[in-house]
């Protein structure tokens, strides 16, 4: 790395290197981030901060790439699944509180007649998918083109590994384009099983799209008529729109959702809910790991639920969100640069215009890390509830000097990236 300033997390990606296979993989690798100008690995986290192993403090605006909604180490939280602890977690089955929480979710999810659990995002995605070819008795798969459903053969981003026939079956059509969708379902739709799309689009090197209006109705009026199965991948952006999930928040019933992210601030846990007509194509589908039942995750759920629900934090991370959008657009016009700014407050996202390589988002991100403020420039931001007026002032004293010193950078070396 560029200085002693991540002397040790430099060292430690080294030892990595010899003993893990890219010494950090997936999207937490050092790809995502400004080589040798952020940290990449953490000593411990509170509230809306975070220190690195060299002992350097941010404020997150990561929050783990999404699960850490209530705060790292939320007092409520960690009690809860401390107490639990000491019952135990992993039993030879479930804990009370998988009925517990499966009770919970289909309480506050509208459309939802059950639940069912899992560790990752990813395989409830694609535990869903499997449940629609079950019910419908069809093969196919309609995604946006780009979007991401997880680390599996027939979503992954990456080529590596994946046959020809692990995408055979899936079909895809450009996000918030219903004239390429009615399309797709109109030459496809006897054979599609499944519609699975995002709520809004998020995918990382990409500005961030909410839907357009009409263009999650007509997903839900095309599966209604032609048989499909409409599921809703809401692992990243699940309670942090609504309590009842971003269907609600959007006004749209899908028949399957997938959670996973802000489920238990940062305790690993995921879930797949569905409406009642796909309950036997659920049952008849295997679904398994020896951790998917374990009891403190759930403990940990119920308690993050609980604090979603009675201390305002969807809208309070809503607020904080659009104090610090508004802010870093008043920084960027007062400094001469174009900004893009997208997505939900509670997940924003900045971009510079005509950057299409990154050059000037990875040089305010380095500027950032530099002044105190973590964020990733390719790859959507997080807002928590454990952020407050102050920390965004403060973030916002760091981010006007990291504007500065991009447009300190040469023009010319923009150009030439």
């Amino acid at each position: 790395m560029s200085t002693d300033r991540f002397a040790q997390s430099a060292a430690l990606l080294e030892r990595a290197d010899k003993v893990v296979p890219g010494g950090i993989h997936g999207h937490q690798t050092p790809a995502m981030l400004v080589r040798g100008e952020q940290p990449y690995f953490y000593e411990r986290a509170d509230g809306c901060r975070i220190w690195d192993v060299d002992g350097n403090e941010y404020i997150d605006f990561m929050c783990s790439y999404g699960p850490i909604v209530l705060g790292h180490h939320h007092a409520a939280v960690d009690e809860a699944a401390l107490a639990q602890w000491r019952k135990g977690d992993c039993f030879n089955g479930p804990s009370r509180l998988w009925v517990e929480l499966a009770e919970r979710l289909v309480a506050i999810t509208p459309f939802a007649d059950w639940a069912a659990f899992a560790k990752n995002g990813s395989d409830v995605c694609t535990w869903a998918v499997r449940v629609a070819r079950e019910h419908t008795g069809r093969g196919k798969v309609l995604m946006a083109k780009g979007a991401y459903h997880g680390a599996h053969a027939w979503c992954t981003p990456s080529s590596a590994g994946v046959t020809p026939e692990d995408r055979s079956t899936v079909l895809t059509f450009p996000y918030n384009d219903g004239a390429a969708l009615e399309a797709m379902v109109g030459e496809h739709g006897d054979a599609l099983a499944a519609i699975i799309v995002t709520p809004f689009r998020h995918d990382a090197f990409h500005d961030q799209e909410m839907p357009v209006p009409g263009f999650l109705e007509t997903i839900r009026r095309l599966c209604t008529e032609r048989g499909i199965v409409f599921i809703l991948d809401d692992v990243r952006a699940g309670f942090r729109l609504h309590l009842g999930g971003s269907g609600k928040h959007f006004g749209v019933r899908p028949d399957l959702a997938c959670y996973a992210k802000a489920l238990a601030n940062g305790y690993p846990l995921a879930a797949c809910v569905g409406a009642e007509p796909f309950r036997e194509a659920a049952r008849q589908v295997y679904f398994t790991g020896s951790y998917f039942t374990a009891a403190v995750p759930m403990a940990a759920a119920l308690a993050c639920l609980d604090e979603l629900e009675t201390s305002g934090a969807i809208d309070h991370m809503r607020e904080m969100g659009q104090l610090f959008r508004d802010g870093l657009e008043d920084q960027a016009r007062s400094h001469g640069l174009a900004v893009t700014s997208t997505g939900p407050p509670a997940l924003p996202f900045m971009t510079f215009r005509d950057d299409r390589k990154f050059a000037r988002s990875k040089a305010f991100a380095a500027a950032c890390a530099r002044h105190g403020v973590f964020l990733a420039p390719y790859h959507n931001w997080f807002l928590s509830a454990a952020h407050r007026e102050d920390d965004i002032r403060q973030a916002l004293d760091a981010t006007d000097l990291a504007f500065a010193e991009v447009r300190r950078k040469s023009v010319e070396l923009f150009d030439r990236t």
